[in-house]
C-alpha cells in the first residue's frame, strides 16, 4: 500500500469516526440541553431521532448522486455542510432550530457514508486489502460511536452542550483541505439526470418504516405503527416498479439478483437486529439497573469497542485462507456465548458478566459489518459501488432499529409480565417510570422493578441468541459459494 493509499484512508477515517460520535454524542448532553432550551417529550425525542431518520431516508439517493457527480466531490460538499450545520447545532437558540439542525446533519452525514466507503473500493479494487481496509472503516465507526457518550460528558462538564457539535470543525477542515490531494475522483461512465421522483418515492418509502420500527416498542402494534409500516410497502412498491422501467435507475434493483450481493445484505440485516436489541438493554442495565454514573457507563463500553475493533481487523485477514461463509458462521456462533451470559444475569451488580457477554456480541458486529460490507461492495459493478454502499449502510441501520423494536418489545412484554399484579402505576408501565418516581415508592416496589426488567434482559438475549445461532448455520449455507479473498484476488 503507497503512502498516498495510507493518507487516504487516514482521511476517509476521520468523517467515518464524526459521523459514529454524532451518532451517540448526545446520551450525555441531553440533560444539559434540556435545561437550556426547555424541550417538550415530543421534541427530545426528535432531537434525538431526526439525525438518524434523515440518514437512513437520503443514503440511497446519496450513494447514486455520488456515482454520479463524483464521490470525492460529494464528499468534500458534505463535508462542509456537515461542519457549518454543526455550528448552528452548537449555538442554537430554540428546541426547534436544533431539530432541523440535526436533520439537516442527516441529509449531510448520508452524503459521508456512501462517499467514504465507495472511495475504498475505488482506490483499493484488490478483494483482500479491500477487506481490510472496509474493517478499518468499521472500526472508526464503532470508535466514534463508543467515544460518542464519554466525550459529550467531558464536554458538557467543561463547556456547555453545543461543545459537542463543534468537534466536527477542526475534523472537517481537515478533509477539505487534505482530502483532494490524497483522495481519488471517481463516477460513473453514464451520468444521467437524478429522477426526483424516483428519490420521493424512496423518501416515503423509508422513512415510515424507519419511524414505525423505531417506535414499535415504546407504542406496540397500533395504528401509529401499523399505518406508517403499510405507507413504507405501498410506496416502495412503488419505487422499485419505477425503477425497473428506468433506463438509469436511481437504484438498480437487478443488483438483488445477485446471489452473494442479497445472501450478504440478509445477514446484516438478521444478525444486526441481535446487536441492536441488546445494545439498547445493556446500556439500560448499566445506567437505570446497576445505577452507575453516565461516565462510567460510557467507559464500559470500551471493551465491547475492543472487541468489535478485533473483529473488524481479524476477520479479513482470516477470510483471505478460509472461506467467509464460514468465518462469519463461526463468529456468529462464538457470540451466542455472550448472549448466554446475557440470558443467566441475575443481579444489580452483575456488571462484569453483562460487560463481557456484550463484548462478546460486538465480536459479530465487527465481523458481520466488516465481511457483508464488503461483499455487498464487491459484488456490484464499480459504476454502482456507491449505490452498493448506500445500500449496505440502509441495510444496517434497519437492523439495528429492528434491533431495538422486536427486542425491546420481547423486554417490555417480559417485564410487565413479571412486575407484580399490585404494583404502583409507574411501576407497571416501565423501568424508567418506577426511576423517575423513586421517591414516592417503596424501596421494595423499585427492586421489583429492577428484578423484573433484568427478567426482560434474560428473555430477550435468550431470543436473540437462539436468532443468532440459527443466523450462523444460513451463512454458512448462503454464503458457501463466495471464495476467499485469496482465491478471488488470484
Amino acid at each position: 500500500m503507497s503512502t498516498k493509499e495510507r493518507a487516504g484512508l487516514a482521511v476517509l477515517a476521520l468523517p467515518t469516526a464524526l459521523l459514529g460520535l454524532d451518532v451517540t454524542v448526545l446520551y450525555l448532553t441531553m440533560p444539559s440541553l434540556a435545561a437550556d432550551l426547555a424541550p417538550t417529550g415530543t421534541e427530545v425525542l426528535w432531537i434525538m431521532d431526526a439525525y438518524g431518520f434523515l440518514i437512513a431516508g437520503f443514503l440511497i439517493t446519496m450513494g447514486t448522486l455520488g456515482d454520479r457527480i463524483g464521490r470525492r466531490r460529494l464528499l468534500m460538499i458534505g463535508s462542509a455542510c456537515f461542519g457549518v450545520v454543526s455550528v448552528v447545532a452548537a449555538f442554537a437558540p430554540s428546541a426547534g432550530v436544533l431539530i432541523g439542525a440535526r436533520a439537516a446533519l442527516g441529509i449531510a452525514a448520508a452524503t459521508l457514508m456512501p462517499s467514504t466507503l465507495a472511495l475504498i473500493s475505488t482506490m483499493i479494487p484488490d478483494p483482500a486489502r479491500r477487506a481490510v481496509a472496509i474493517g478499518g472503516w468499521v472500526t472508526a465507526f464503532a470508535l466514534g460511536m463508543a467515544a460518542g457518550p464519554v466525550v459529550g460528558g467531558l464536554l458538557v462538564e467543561h463547556f456547555w452542550w453545543g461543545a459537542a457539535f463543534l468537534v466536527a470543525v477542526p475534523i472537517v477542515v481537515v478533509v477539505l483541505l487534505v482530502g483532494p490531494k490524497v483522495l481519488p475522483e471517481h463516477h460513473a461512465p453514464r451520468s444521467g439526470r437524478i429522477d426526483m421522483v424516483s428519490v420521493v418515492l424512496s423518501l416515503l418509502a423509508l422513512l415510515p418504516v424507519v419511524y414505525a420500527v423505531k417506535h414499535v416498542a415504546e407504542s406496540g402494534f397500533g395504528l401509529s405503527t401499523v399505518v406508517p409500516l403499510v405507507a413504507g410497502v405501498v410506496f416502495g412498491t412503488l419505487f422499485v416498479r419505477r425503477q425497473r422501467r428506468q433506463d438509469d435507475p436511481l437504484l438498480d434493483v437487478d443488483l438483488f439478483a445477485g446471489r452473494t450481493f442479497s445472501a450478504a445484505l440478509g445477514v446484516m440485516v438478521v444478525g444486526l437486529t441481535g446487536v441492536g436489541g441488546v445494545m439498547l438493554l445493556v446500556t439500560q442495565y448499566l445506567q437505570q439497573i446497576a445505577a452507575l454514573p453516565p461516565l462510567r457507563a460510557g467507559a464500559l463500553m470500551g471493551p465491547p469497542a475492543l472487541a468489535m475493533f478485533v473483529a473488524a481487523i481479524a476477520t479479513p485477514l482470516v477470510a483471505r485462507r478460509i472461506r467467509p461463509a464460514y468465518v462469519a458462521a463461526a463468529v456468529l456462533a462464538l457470540s451466542t456465548v455472550g448472549y448466554l451470559l446475557l440470558a443467566t444475569v441475575d443481579g444489580t451488580d452483575d456488571v462484569v458478566p453483562v460487560v463481557a457477554g456484550f463484548a462478546s456480541v460486538y465480536l459479530s458486529l465487527g465481523t458481520i459489518a466488516a465481511l457483508g460490507t464488503d461483499l455487498v461492495v464487491g459484488a456490484a459493478p464499480p459504476e454502482r459501488a456507491g449505490a452498493a454502499s448506500a445500500l449496505s449502510e440502509t441495510v444496517q441501520e434497519l437492523g439495528l432499529a429492528l434491533g431495538v423494536a422486536i427486542l425491546g418489545s420481547v423486554a417490555a412484554a417480559t417485564y410487565r409480565a413479571a412486575v407484580p399484579a399490585d404494583a404502583a402505576g409507574p411501576v407497571r408501565d416501565s423501568l424508567a417510570g418506577a426511576i423517575s418516581n423513586a421517591g414516592s415508592l417503596p424501596e421494595t416496589a423499585l427492586r421489583q422493578a429492577k428484578e423484573a426488567a433484568i427478567s426482560g434482559l434474560n428473555v430477550a438475549a435468550l431470543v436473540a441468541g437462539i436468532g443468532v445461532l440459527v443466523l450462523a448455520v444460513l451463512a454458512a449455507v448462503a454464503l458457501r459459494h463466495v471464495g476467499t479473498y485469496k482465491s478471488r484476488a488470484s
